[in-house]
Protein backbone atom coordinates (compact mmCIF):
# COMPACT_ATOMS: atom_id res chain seq x y z
CA UNK A 1 0.00 0.00 0.00
CA UNK A 2 2.79 2.48 -1.04
CA UNK A 3 -0.35 4.71 -2.31
CA UNK A 4 -0.49 5.96 1.65
CA UNK A 5 2.47 7.75 0.60
CA UNK A 6 1.25 10.15 -1.95
CA UNK A 7 -1.33 11.57 0.68
CA UNK A 8 1.60 13.55 2.53
CA UNK A 9 2.73 14.90 -0.85
CA UNK A 10 -1.16 15.18 -2.03
CA UNK A 11 -0.71 17.86 0.90
CA UNK A 12 2.29 19.66 0.24
CA UNK A 13 1.69 20.00 -3.09
CA UNK A 14 -2.13 21.15 -3.22
CA UNK A 15 -1.38 23.22 -0.41
CA UNK A 16 1.56 25.08 -1.65
CA UNK A 17 0.08 25.69 -5.04
CA UNK A 18 -3.48 26.40 -3.73
CA UNK A 19 -1.93 29.49 -1.03
CA UNK A 20 0.72 30.82 -4.43
CA UNK A 21 -2.90 30.51 -7.25
CA UNK A 22 -4.56 32.41 -4.23
CA UNK A 23 -1.73 34.96 -3.95
CA UNK A 24 -1.61 35.52 -8.14
CA UNK A 25 -5.37 36.23 -7.73
CA UNK A 26 -5.02 38.82 -5.10
CA UNK A 27 -1.99 40.54 -7.22
CA UNK A 28 -3.88 40.15 -10.78
CA UNK A 29 -7.04 41.81 -9.28
CA UNK A 30 -5.53 44.58 -6.76
CA UNK A 31 -6.76 43.73 -3.81
CA UNK A 32 -3.30 43.07 -2.70
CA UNK A 33 -0.80 46.18 -3.72
CA UNK A 34 2.89 44.63 -3.60
CA UNK A 35 4.06 48.30 -3.80
CA UNK A 36 2.59 49.27 -0.37
CA UNK A 37 3.67 46.13 1.14
CA UNK A 38 4.44 42.00 1.09
CA UNK A 39 0.88 40.64 2.40
CA UNK A 40 0.20 38.12 4.89
CA UNK A 41 -1.13 34.82 3.21
CA UNK A 42 -4.64 35.10 4.86
CA UNK A 43 -4.85 38.75 3.46
CA UNK A 44 -4.60 37.43 -0.29
CA UNK A 45 -7.92 35.32 1.09
CA UNK A 46 -9.57 37.81 2.30
CA UNK A 47 -11.89 39.34 -0.61
CA UNK A 48 -13.55 38.26 -3.20
CA UNK A 49 -13.36 36.18 -5.12
CA UNK A 50 -10.10 34.31 -3.82
CA UNK A 51 -11.71 34.55 -0.01
CA UNK A 52 -14.09 31.09 -1.79
CA UNK A 53 -11.22 29.41 -3.25
CA UNK A 54 -8.31 30.41 -0.24
CA UNK A 55 -11.53 29.02 2.34
CA UNK A 56 -11.94 25.59 -0.18
CA UNK A 57 -7.96 25.16 -0.12
CA UNK A 58 -8.07 25.57 3.62
CA UNK A 59 -10.85 23.16 4.60
CA UNK A 60 -9.06 20.37 1.98
CA UNK A 61 -5.61 21.16 4.10
CA UNK A 62 -7.40 20.55 7.44
CA UNK A 63 -9.21 17.11 5.83
CA UNK A 64 -5.73 15.93 5.10
CA UNK A 65 -4.00 16.96 8.14
CA UNK A 66 -6.49 15.24 9.98
CA UNK A 67 -6.36 12.39 8.11
CA UNK A 68 -1.97 12.22 8.06
CA UNK A 69 -1.88 12.50 12.19
CA UNK A 70 -4.20 9.43 12.45
CA UNK A 71 -2.49 7.36 10.21
CA UNK A 72 0.59 8.40 11.61
CA UNK A 73 -0.66 7.69 14.90
CA UNK A 74 -2.00 4.37 13.98
CA UNK A 75 1.75 3.54 12.18
CA UNK A 76 3.59 4.28 15.56
CA UNK A 77 1.18 2.02 17.77
CA UNK A 78 1.01 -0.87 15.27
CA UNK A 79 4.78 -1.09 15.39
CA UNK A 80 4.02 -1.22 19.47
CA UNK A 81 5.02 1.66 20.45
CA UNK A 82 2.17 2.87 22.91
CA UNK A 83 3.43 5.79 24.19
CA UNK A 84 1.88 9.15 26.35
CA UNK A 85 4.23 11.02 23.34
CA UNK A 86 2.01 9.68 20.77
CA UNK A 87 -1.20 10.01 21.87
CA UNK A 88 -0.07 13.99 23.15
CA UNK A 89 0.92 14.15 18.87
CA UNK A 90 -2.25 13.21 17.57
CA UNK A 91 -4.32 15.68 20.15
CA UNK A 92 -1.82 18.06 19.26
CA UNK A 93 -2.51 17.23 15.64
CA UNK A 94 -6.63 17.43 15.89
CA UNK A 95 -6.07 20.87 17.42
CA UNK A 96 -4.13 22.20 15.06
CA UNK A 97 -6.15 21.03 12.25
CA UNK A 98 -8.84 22.88 13.99
CA UNK A 99 -6.55 25.89 14.29
CA UNK A 100 -6.52 25.94 10.46
CA UNK A 101 -10.15 25.20 9.65
CA UNK A 102 -10.50 28.51 11.64
CA UNK A 103 -7.67 30.38 9.67
CA UNK A 104 -9.72 29.49 6.45
CA UNK A 105 -13.40 29.98 7.43
CA UNK A 106 -13.30 33.31 10.13
CA UNK A 107 -11.02 35.92 7.29
CA UNK A 108 -9.68 38.47 9.17
CA UNK A 109 -11.77 41.38 7.39
CA UNK A 110 -14.89 39.80 9.31
CA UNK A 111 -14.08 37.32 12.44
CA UNK A 112 -10.19 38.96 13.58
CA UNK A 113 -10.43 37.32 16.93
CA UNK A 114 -11.46 33.67 15.74
CA UNK A 115 -9.06 34.30 12.70
CA UNK A 116 -5.95 35.24 14.92
CA UNK A 117 -7.27 31.81 17.20
CA UNK A 118 -7.16 29.80 14.41
CA UNK A 119 -3.44 31.16 13.62
CA UNK A 120 -1.96 30.51 17.11
CA UNK A 121 -3.55 27.00 17.17
CA UNK A 122 -2.25 25.95 13.43
CA UNK A 123 1.35 27.89 13.98
CA UNK A 124 2.59 26.93 18.11
CA UNK A 125 0.62 24.24 18.45
CA UNK A 126 1.46 22.73 15.14
CA UNK A 127 5.16 23.00 15.57
CA UNK A 128 5.24 21.04 18.94
CA UNK A 129 3.01 18.47 17.09
CA UNK A 130 6.74 18.25 14.59
CA UNK A 131 8.65 18.37 17.52
CA UNK A 132 6.86 15.17 18.93
CA UNK A 133 7.19 13.70 15.65
CA UNK A 134 10.93 14.30 15.70
CA UNK A 135 11.73 12.53 18.89
CA UNK A 136 9.31 9.54 17.86
CA UNK A 137 11.24 9.31 14.76
CA UNK A 138 14.08 8.40 16.95
CA UNK A 139 12.09 6.16 19.62
CA UNK A 140 9.84 3.93 16.89
CA UNK A 141 11.66 0.73 15.92
CA UNK A 142 11.42 0.02 13.20
CA UNK A 143 12.58 2.71 11.33
CA UNK A 144 14.37 2.21 7.61
CA UNK A 145 14.26 6.21 6.82
CA UNK A 146 15.69 6.68 9.99
CA UNK A 147 18.96 8.50 8.81
CA UNK A 148 17.62 10.83 6.47
CA UNK A 149 14.18 11.89 7.93
CA UNK A 150 15.62 12.53 11.31
CA UNK A 151 17.80 15.44 10.16
CA UNK A 152 15.48 16.84 7.56
CA UNK A 153 12.89 16.78 10.14
CA UNK A 154 14.89 18.27 12.68
CA UNK A 155 16.00 21.29 10.39
CA UNK A 156 12.60 21.78 9.44
CA UNK A 157 11.21 21.61 12.92
CA UNK A 158 14.24 24.41 13.70
CA UNK A 159 13.47 26.45 10.93
CA UNK A 160 9.39 26.71 11.67
CA UNK A 161 9.66 27.50 15.03
CA UNK A 162 12.66 30.72 14.22
CA UNK A 163 10.42 31.33 11.75
CA UNK A 164 7.52 31.60 13.56
CA UNK A 165 9.05 33.31 16.83
CA UNK A 166 10.99 35.94 14.25
CA UNK A 167 7.47 36.29 12.40
CA UNK A 168 5.49 37.26 16.24
CA UNK A 169 7.97 39.89 17.09
CA UNK A 170 8.15 41.89 13.68
CA UNK A 171 4.07 42.19 13.33
CA UNK A 172 4.51 43.09 17.49
CA UNK A 173 6.58 45.62 16.06
CA UNK A 174 4.42 47.05 12.74
CA UNK A 175 7.19 45.42 10.53
CA UNK A 176 4.11 43.71 8.46
CA UNK A 177 5.98 43.05 4.84
CA UNK A 178 9.03 40.90 6.80
CA UNK A 179 6.47 39.13 9.00
CA UNK A 180 4.65 38.44 6.24
CA UNK A 181 7.50 37.25 4.59
CA UNK A 182 8.61 35.04 7.82
CA UNK A 183 4.70 33.73 7.39
CA UNK A 184 5.02 32.29 4.15
CA UNK A 185 8.28 30.91 4.61
CA UNK A 186 7.08 29.27 7.86
CA UNK A 187 3.78 27.57 5.71
CA UNK A 188 6.37 26.22 3.65
CA UNK A 189 8.08 24.93 5.66
CA UNK A 190 5.23 23.03 7.41
CA UNK A 191 4.45 22.07 3.84
CA UNK A 192 7.83 20.26 3.97
CA UNK A 193 7.50 18.37 7.05
CA UNK A 194 4.40 17.16 6.13
CA UNK A 195 5.14 15.72 2.89
CA UNK A 196 8.35 13.86 4.34
CA UNK A 197 5.69 11.85 6.34
CA UNK A 198 5.23 10.03 2.48
CA UNK A 199 8.68 7.93 3.83
CA UNK A 200 6.85 6.58 6.35
CA UNK A 201 3.47 5.87 4.96
CA UNK A 202 5.40 3.69 1.77
CA UNK A 203 5.94 1.52 4.44
CA UNK A 204 2.31 0.75 5.45
CA UNK A 205 1.00 -2.52 4.13
CA UNK A 206 -2.27 -2.35 5.12
CA UNK A 207 -5.47 -0.75 6.27
CA UNK A 208 -8.48 -2.29 8.03
CA UNK A 209 -11.73 -0.80 9.35
CA UNK A 210 -13.80 -3.00 11.72
CA UNK A 211 -17.32 -2.59 12.89
CA UNK A 212 -17.86 -4.39 16.16
CA UNK A 213 -21.41 -6.39 16.68
CA UNK A 214 -23.15 -7.56 19.52
CA UNK A 215 -23.73 -11.07 20.55
CA UNK A 216 -26.45 -13.06 22.08
CA UNK A 217 -24.61 -12.93 24.95
CA UNK A 218 -24.19 -9.27 25.11
CA UNK A 219 -19.97 -9.18 24.57
CA UNK A 220 -18.63 -6.96 21.25
CA UNK A 221 -17.67 -9.54 18.59
CA UNK A 222 -15.07 -8.04 15.70
CA UNK A 223 -16.06 -8.33 12.22
CA UNK A 224 -12.28 -8.29 10.20
CA UNK A 225 -9.30 -8.03 12.86
CA UNK A 226 -10.25 -4.37 14.01
CA UNK A 227 -8.94 -0.83 12.86
CA UNK A 228 -5.22 -1.72 11.62
CA UNK A 229 -2.31 0.05 9.86
CA UNK A 230 0.38 -2.27 10.51
CA UNK A 231 4.04 -1.41 8.88
CA UNK A 232 6.29 -3.58 7.18
CA UNK A 233 9.72 -4.35 8.77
Amino acid sequence: MWAWALLPVLLAVAGTLGIWVVFGIAVSNGTVNLTVEFPYISTCGSYNPQSCLFAQIINLCAVLVVWIVVLRFQQIRDYGHKSKVNVASVVLGFISALGISFVGNFQQTVVMGAHLFGAFLAFYVGVIYFWLQLWLTYKVEPSQDRCWVGPLRAIFCTVCTVLIVVMSILHNNHLRSAAAICEWLAVMSFFMLFGLFAAEFRHIDCHRLTVQTQTKAGKPRENGGGFEIAGTA
